[in-house]
């Protein structure tokens, strides 16, 4: 909006609710002396003009006592009332007080207030009467001479809009605007003149450019955006022209303004794909990233780098800039470093992966000087990239594992795990990594304090500690962890000896609290370092040593769990399992042995498969649009092949004459056609004077409204207005404008809906209209609602299982939903509600496959306003009969997690 339309727009919104003035009311005041009274006067007769009604009666009142008043207020209410009055009769001639108020506005054009000149010729852009304007064609063209640069670039304005509609009014407007571009020294100025000549003459634009294309770096900057626009459209459309103009785009990257070098870079990589020109282009993506303040911006500009890294040719050039992108992670914004670093993760090389790592070891080290939310996000960041390039690029995994392991003393519990994904997925795959990395971690592993990660620590060691001396080194980090046992014998002298405390002992402190599930897992890790000791070839009394100490730590642990000293007793499930491994030591079963020897890392290999074959999927999908052409690829020729695999061989001449005459694609153009009509929702009835009928299209954060309204009546219905209304986060942005239709006649009304949130809502509203000339017989037909499906706003995605778990524990808002369908197959079950909601799920596939009774697994997805929805399904067989269970629906917001709820509510009903 501009600034001189702004006033008009607030006086208009200033007015009081209530019943609506009379004609006479409103004359009066219009008669009134009182400049104030006619202003409102004015206010309230433009509020009810827009919203369809007539007073043609006040048309000569206003032009008698409103336009001679010389009042800046009031100028502006006329400038609004001229443009929303009906200024033709019935039969379409011009009204004849039109030319009353056209010499008003002759004398507008001439008022010494570069103001009020300057709004009327805004004004005339909007007239489309050409009888009006031609008259005021010189007074016009005057304006191009003014002092005043306001008066001189709405001028141009104003001839640029009636030349392209009314050509015939100005022929010579193109040659005109070249001669006034030639002096014209006010930038804003010549931006417009320069604009229209792009518009309506190309060729004087080009002309005008050659002549000063050396003087492009003075230009100012909304000049210096025109002329890449002018640049790219002609390179574009003649690349031969290029060698002439792509050394001004060239010059642009060099502007002082950020947002022409953005264009000039876009333009440059859609000219020039060579090396040069996109290396060029992408350092002045980064240096806008570096030098703009606002984050959005260096969102922005790192999107456009994204985009240029799906092709080929550009990601590698991109490669050489590896080290540049980081750069970027000196803005203190977390989602600008976590774009950065994901894009210069995929662009590293072996070439440059030992730099990379030296740059994120020193981010990482300046987080342990840090605090806060986004210092934690932003440390788990630097450790997931570490891992990507440590196992991507083996070679650089020393240097990594130390820094990384220092971080499992850490009191963020997400990183520290992070860590120990890393160090599981790096000794299973790199085997000649394992005896330095399972060092770090047992060296730490007494200064760890958080329960799952001394859990995921011990598994990690009591799978990959194999050699003797190692596993005997790993007890002794145990025992310092536990510190005395028998663990009661010890905490009853303790307890006596005031001055000894077992806060020094981080496992048994665990204990203490009651959580024996790290008892559990301290047990599992044991068996496992006793069977291995038992097979390898050390003296019977060594063995007999070593396994006797263990199972006196494990009966240790399981007669706490049974005395008063813990703060929770232990759970059946821990027992049980501590009983299970003295057993599994005594007997020493050959099937029972399998299962700690083999089975838990066979388990591991299944889950890394998994996790890599969904990266895959994941990295297949994104690249699909993506279609590359190598130069021996086949041509196809759609006369002489069939694509479609289901034609039969038989079929195929037929299939390719069906293409060759279009047929095919006119099938096409019907199925598109059938979708989009499963789209339009009907408003009202068939037999009503008006009918309407809507098609709802959802786009990003906006609801295209887009409604058909037909006439059935034999009368003409006058100021015919939509009048819509929203309930939930929908915000209209646009009141429909009043129309006329004649006898039958129909027409398209449009209009766009801000959507605030992931959440269902409604449309409704009605339609009213006069009948004929008559005021008094208003009409109203009232529309059908619509409801806005949330699902149009939800995308399928993917989370690591330390984000969903993180997510779930911090999102409060959750709808449990029970299973009440007729399906008897919980894979059938799984697949419809992945539809349904637009879910992904992130269980494996090999975790669901097989036969069983049973079904568990984890959903996510994400809203296109970044809203995270995770869900957890559990599903029963019960005999023959349909499946049964509940889903579980967290969100951060309480109307998504209804939302969804209510969508899985009413589909699984009808599901077969």
């Amino acid at each position: 909006m501009t600034t001189a339309e702004q006033p008009c727009f607030c006086l208009l919104s200033s007015g009081e609710d209530g019943d609506l003035p009379t004609e006479e009311t409103i004359r009066a005041d219009l008669e009134n002396n009182d400049v104030r009274q006619k202003a409102e006067a004015m206010k309230k007769l433009i509020r009810l003009m827009i919203n369809g009604e007539r007073y043609p009666s006040l048309l000569m009142v206003v032009i008698r006592f409103v336009m001679p008043v010389d009042n800046h207020e009031l100028k502006k209410l006329l400038l609004v009332f001229w443009e929303v009055v009906p200024k033709t009769t019935s039969d379409g001639k011009l009204m004849q007080e039109m030319i009353l108020v056209c010499d008003a506005y002759r004398k507008d054009l001439q008022h010494p207030n570069e103001f009020i000149r300057g709004s009327t010729l805004r004004f005339l852009c909007k007239l489309k009467e050409p009888e009006l304007i031609e008259p005021l064609m010189p007074s016009i063209l005057n304006c191009l001479e003014h002092r005043h640069a306001y008066v001189r670039r709405n001028a141009v304005l104003a001839i640029y809009t009636i030349y392209k509609n009314f050509d015939m009014l100005i022929p010579d407007a193109p040659e005109l605007m070249q001669n006034f571009l030639e002096k014209e020294k006010d930038p804003s100025c010549q931006r417009n003149a320069f604009m229209m000549l792009i518009h309506v003459d190309q060729n004087r634009a080009l002309d005008h450019l050659s002549k000063c294309i050396d003087q492009l770096q003075s230009f100012n900057d909304i000049l210096q955006l025109v002329i890449v626009e002018l640049v790219y459209n002609v390179c574009y459309n003649n690349p031969g022209e290029r060698s002439r103009f792509i050394f001004a785009i060239y010059q642009m990257l060099g502007s002082s303004s950020g947002a022409v070098r953005y264009e000039a870079a876009g333009a440059l990589i859609m000219l020039s794909n060579t090396p040069t020109g996109v290396k060029a282009a992408a350092q002045c993506y980064i240096e806008l990233i570096l030098k703009e303040s606002e984050n959005n911006v260096k969102l922005i500009v790192l999107d456009r780098l994204v985009e240029l890294k799906q092709s080929p040719a550009t990601e590698k050039v991109l490669r050489e800039l590896t080290m540049d992108f980081l750069r970027v992670l000196s803005t203190p914004a977390f989602e600008v470093r976590r774009k950065a670093l994901d894009l210069a993760m995929d662009l590293v090389t072996a070439r440059n992966v030992v730099e990379v790592v030296q740059v994120l070891r020193k981010e990482a080290s300046k987080t342990n000087d840090g605090s806060g939310d986004d210092n934690s996000k932003y440390r788990q960041l630097l450790v997931k990239s570490l891992h990507r390039c440590s196992i991507k690029y083996p070679e650089v995994a020393p240097q990594v594992i130390p820094l990384l392991v220092e971080f499992l003393s850490d009191c963020d519990k997400v990183s520290a795990m992070s860590v120990l994904e890393f160090v599981r997925e790096v000794v299973q795959t790199h085997e000649s990594l394992r005896l330095m990395a399972t060092q770090k971690v047992m060296d730490f592993l007494p200064l760890i304090k958080d329960g799952p990660t001394v859990r995921a620590a011990l598994w990690i060691l009591g799978e990959y500690c194999t050699v003797p001396d190692i596993i005997d080194d790993l007890l002794v980090h145990i025992k310092e962890s536990i510190g005395e046992y028998p663990i009661v014998d010890a905490e009853l002298r303790d307890a006596a000896d005031e001055s000894k405390s077992s806060k020094v002992y981080p496992i048994r402190v665990l204990l203490l609290e009651g959580k024996f599930f790290v008892g559990a897992a301290l047990a599992s890790t044991l068996t496992k370092l006793a069977l291995r000791y038992i097979d390898e070839s050390v003296e019977e009394k060594r063995k007999n040593q070593f396994c006797a100490e263990v199972m006196l730590i494990i009966s240790s642990i399981l007669h706490l769990g049974r005395t008063s000293l813990p703060a929770k007793k232990i759970l059946e499930d821990d027992a049980e399992r501590l009983g299970i491994c003295l057993q599994v030591i005594a007997e020493r079963s050959g099937l029972v042995l399998d299962v700690f020897r083999k089975e838990s890392r066979s388990a591991l290999e299944n889950l890394l498969a998994s996790q890599n074959e969904e990266d895959e999927r994941m990295k297949t999908s994104t690249k699909e649009a993506n279609v590359v052409v190598q130069v021996d690829d086949p041509i196809s020729f759609s006369q002489l092949t069939v694509t479609d695999e289901n034609v039969s061989e038989e079929n195929r001449l037929e299939a390719s004459l069906l293409a060759a005459t279009g047929i095919a694609a006119k099938k096409k153009e019907e199925e598109v056609g059938q979708t989009k009509l499963s789209k339009v929702h009907q408003l009202t009835g068939l037999c009503d004077a008006v009918y309407a009928e809507a098609y709802i299209h959802v786009h990003q954060f906006d609801v295209v409204f887009d409604m058909l309204v037909v006439n059935q009546t034999a009368d003409v219905l006058q100021g015919l207005t939509v009048e819509l209304a929203t309930l939930g986060n929908l915000k209209l942005m646009e009141r429909p404008q009043p129309c006329t239709l004649a006898p039958h006649d129909f027409t398209n009304i449009k209009t766009n809906i801000k959507v605030a949130s992931t959440e269902n809502a409604v449309i409704f509203g009605n339609i009213v209209y006069d009948v004929g000339s008559s005021q008094s017989d208003r009409s109203c037909v009232v529309l059908n609602d619509i409801h806005i499906d949330i699902i149009d706003y939800i995308n399928p995605a993917s989370c690591s299982d330390q984000e969903f778990r993180t997510m779930w524990a911090d999102f409060e808002w959750e709808n449990k939903v029970l299973v009440n369908t007729n399906v008897k197959d919980p894979r059938i079950y799984l697949e419809k509600l992945l539809s349904t909601t637009n879910m992904r799920c992130l269980t494996p596939d090999r975790a669901l496959s097989g036969q069983a009774t049973f079904l568990a697994a984890n959903l996510y997805a994400k809203s296109v306003f970044g809203e995270d929805a995770l869900a957890n399904i559990s599903l029963e067989v019960n005999g023959t009969g349909p499946v049964s269970g509940h889903l579980r629906i967290r969100t951060r917001t309480q109307g998504m997690a209804l939302s969804l709820g209510d969508k899985i509510n009413l589909s699984q009903k009808n599901w077969q």
